[in-house]
């Protein structure tokens, strides 16, 4: 499968699979993130509910990791949006069709002028 390329964006253009598991790799850790935060929510209201003083003085500890786990999200959307354009700016320079290199070094094609 390495070395191998995608042609899944509908426009031909072709993805290296290192790519497309990276970009597996951080949705997955995003889907995590988000499931520990339904989780922390659904504490946090529990908590805000019951109006005990203890579940309340909790929350700030709860709300703070809901806040740190929001900021890695936001982090690894940037991450994976940086990414998505290095590799399409890389493959528009390559030359079998905008195909990465299982190295990850785009091909380089000169161009003739018209």
């Amino acid at each position: 499968m390495e070395g191998d390329t995608f042609s899944g964006l509908g426009n031909g253009t072709q993805i290296d699979s290192n790519v497309v598991q990276t970009f597996q790799k951080s949705f997955a850790q995003v889907q995590n993130i988000l499931d520990q935060n339904r989780l922390l929510i659904n504490e946090i209201n529990q908590n805000h509910e019951s109006k005990i003083p203890d579940n309340l003085g909790r929350n700030v500890g709860l709300i703070r990791e809901l806040n740190s786990n929001i900021r890695r999200v936001v982090d690894l959307y940037a991450d994976l949006s940086s990414s998505f354009t290095k590799s399409m700016d890389a493959s528009s320079e390559g030359d079998s069709g905008g195909a990465l290199r299982s190295d990850g070094k785009a091909g380089h094609k000169r161009n003739r002028p018209a």
